[in-house]
C-alpha cells in the first residue's frame, strides 16, 4: 500500500502545494488531512499562478481525484469559491475530481466572527490567527457540538443544529464582545443554496482511500501549516488548531500507520515565520527585508509580510523526528544566490559556508548547481540526519531536481 504523506518541517509556508503538485502526477488520489482555508497553497505551472486554501494540491493533475479528508474543518462558502475561481481559469472540478468527506467539520459564519472578535479583543496578547474561523470550529469538533458536511448539505437537520447553537453563540459574539448577532433564516438563506451546490462532492472517503491502497495505487497525502505551529508539537500557543505532523495523516484520513511507506518534510533553504511567536534565526534588518522581497514572502493567505531567517537545523532535526521523515524536500534554494555568506543554525551555534552567486533557476541537474550551493544542501542532509530527494531552484513544476 503506497501511501506517501508530505507535511511542512518548518513553520508553513514551505512550498508543500509545490511538491505535492508534482508527486501528483504518479498518484491516483491527493488527500488533505487537516487544518482548513486557513493554508494557502500555491502552484505555478506553465507560468500561471494558482492559490489553493481547501482543495487539494493534486487537482491541476488531470489523473488525480482529490479527497478533503474528514481532519479538515471546511468553510463551505469559501470552498464554493474556489471551486468557481477554478472554473473561471478552465478547470472544471466535478465530484469524479473532488470528493469531500461526510465526516469533516464545517466552520460557520459564527466561528469566524468569534476568531476575529477574540483577536481583536486580545490586543497585543493576539496569537495572530488568520482570522478564518479555524480554531473555534475545532472547538466545537473536540466540544462535540459540530456540524459535520453530511449535516451541512441536508436541510433540515442544518436548521436544527444551528438553532440549538447560535443561543449560545450569540451569548458570547454579543454579549462579550459586542459583535453582531446572528439569526437562523439568514444563515439558512446564505447556506442552503452553497449546501446544495456542494452535496454532489459529499461522500464517505474512507473507503475511496482503503479502495485506492489496497488496489495498489499511490496514495499523496497532503498536510498544511508545518510541524512547528503542530498544537502539541509547535511553539505553544503560537501554533495552529491541529496536528500538522505525519501522524495526524492517519486519523485526518481514517488509514491506519502500515499504509504509510515515505514522510517527505519540506523545508525551505531558509526559514519564514507568519504571525507571532518565537522565531531564533530570524532576521530584522535588511538582511531580512533582503530574502522578503527575492523570495516573495507575503502570505498566500493573509498577504501579511513574513518574517525571514537563517535555516534552522536543531528545529528541523526535531521535525525529522516529529514526523519520521524518509527524505527532504529543499525548496526556494535560488533565493540564496547572491549571498556571500549563508548560516545555518546548530546545536552547538551557528555555522558560516560560503555563498553563491550563480542563478540557479534554469539548472536542471544536481551536477549543474553550484559547488558551494551543493555543499550547502548536503549540510542541511548531515544536520537534518535525512537526504534530500527533490531540490527546488524556482516557483514552477519543472524547476526541481530529483536526486
Amino acid at each position: 500500500m503506497p501511501g506517501t504523506v508530505v507535511v511542512g518541517a518548518q513553520w508553513g509556508d514551505e512550498g508543500k502545494g509545490k511538491i505535492v503538485d508534482l508527486l501528483a502526477a504518479r498518484a491516483a488520489l491527493v488527500v488533505r488531512f487537516q487544518g482548513g482555508n486557513n493554508a494557502g497553497h500555491t502552484l505555478v505551472v506553465e507560468g500561471e499562478k494558482v492559490v489553493l486554501h481547501l482543495v487539494p494540491s493534486g487537482i491541476l493533475n488531470p489523473d488525480s481525484r482529490c479527497v478533503i479528508g474528514n481532519g479538515v474543518v471546511v468553510d463551505p462558502v469559501v470552498l464554493l469559491g474556489e471551486l468557481d475561481a477554478l472554473e473561471r481559469t478552465g478547470r472544471v472540478v466535478s465530484p469524479r475530481q473532488l470528493l469531500i468527506s461526510s465526516e469533516a467539520h464545517v466552520i460557520l459564519p459564527f466561528h469566524v466572527s468569534l476568531d476575529t472578535l477574540r483577536e481583536a479583543a486580545a490586543g497585543a496578547a493576539a496569537i495572530g490567527t488568520t482570522k478564518r474561523g479555524i480554531g473555534p470550529a475545532y472547538e466545537d469538533k473536540v466540544a462535540r457540538r459540530g456540524l459535520k458536511m453530511g449535516e451541512f448539505i441536508d436541510p433540515a437537520r442544518l436548521r436544527a443544529r444551528l438553532s440549538r447553537s447560535i443561543p449560545d453563540k450569540n451569548k458570547a459574539i454579543v454579549g462579550w464582545y459586542g459583535g453582531e448577532a446572528f439569526d437562523v433564516e439568514t444563515l439558512m438563506r446564505q447556506l442552503a443554496p452553497v449546501a446544495e451546490r456542494l452535496a454532489p462532492y459529499v461522500g464517505d472517503s474512507v473507503d475511496t482511500i482503503h479502495d485506492a491502497l489496497e488496489g495498489g495505487a499511490e496514495v499523496l497525502f497532503e498536510g498544511a501549516q508545518g510541524t512547528l505551529l503542530d498544537v502539541d508539537h509547535g511553539s505553544y500557543p503560537y501554533v495552529t488548531s491541529s496536528n500538522t505532523v505525519a501522524g495526524a495523516a492517519c486519523c485526518g484520513a481514517g488509514v491506519g500507520p502500515t499504509a504509510i511507506q515515505r514522510v517527505i518534510g519540506v523545508v525551505k533553504a531558509y526559514a519564514t515565520r507568519v504571525g507571532h511567536g518565537p522565531f531564533p534565526t530570524e532576521l530584522e534588518g535588511p538582511l531580512g527585508d533582503h530574502l522578503r522581497q527575492r523570495g516573495h514572502e507575503f502570505g498566500s493567505t493573509t498577504g501579511r509580510p513574513r518574517r525571514c531567517g537563517w535555516f534552522d537545523a536543531v528545529l528541523a532535526r526535531r521535525a525529522a523526528r516529529l514526523n519520521g521523515l524518509t527524505e527532504l524536500a529543499v525548496t526556494k534554494l535560488d533565493v540564496l544566490s547572491g549571498l556571500s555568506i549563508v548560516r545555518i543554525r546548530t546545536a552547538e551555534g551557528w555555522e558560516e559556508h560560503p555563498g553563491w552567486n550563480e542563478d540557479l533557476t534554469g539548472r536542471s541537474t544536481w551536477e549543474d548547481l553550484p559547488v558551494a550551493c551543493q555543499a550547502y544542501v548536503r549540510r542541511l542532509e548531515e544536520l537534518v540526519g535525512v537526504p534530500a530527494s527533490l531540490v527546488s531552484v524556482g516557483p514552477g513544476r519543472h524547476q526541481t531536481i530529483t536526486r
